[in-house]
């Protein structure tokens, strides 16, 4: 899962690139080793947009606290607010991964993994 792969095969790739490469954080349409289709039906990563979200929650908290525990200033929101939004700025591509995988390991009653797709044997993916 960290590593970004396939949910049923867990041997392709998902995304085209690294997180921070300019123009290619673009998921693939189907797993290269499993033939797997992604997107289940259209529209479907609309739903990573809530995993996001709680991801973002979660981080601009940490962030905050680990602001006031680092620095105890409790007066200025500024401090706060640039610490809150550059992280959340910083880690957006890493939510926007994670998101979509987390949504299509945990979340995707329709795709299990396959222990018999997990093979280098081309003859097992027929």
């Amino acid at each position: 899962m960290l590593h970004c792969k396939c949910p049923r095969c867990r041997r392709g790739d998902m995304f085209k690139g690294g997180p921070y490469n300019f123009g290619s954080n673009k998921i693939l349409d189907r797993c290269p080793h499993c033939d797997l289709r992604y997107e289940i039906e259209p529209g479907y990563f609309y739903a990573a947009m809530y995993v996001s979200y709680a991801f973002n929650v979660f981080e601009g908290l940490t962030l905050g606290l680990g602001a006031f525990v680092l620095t105890h200033n409790a007066t200025s929101p500024w401090l706060y607010i640039g610490v809150i939004i550059g992280g959340c700025f910083l880690l957006a591509p890493l939510n926007f991964r994670y998101s979509r995988v987390v949504l299509l390991y945990w979340l995707s009653p329709k795709i299990n993994y396959q222990p018999h797709l997990d093979t280098d044997d081309p003859a097992v993916l027929l």
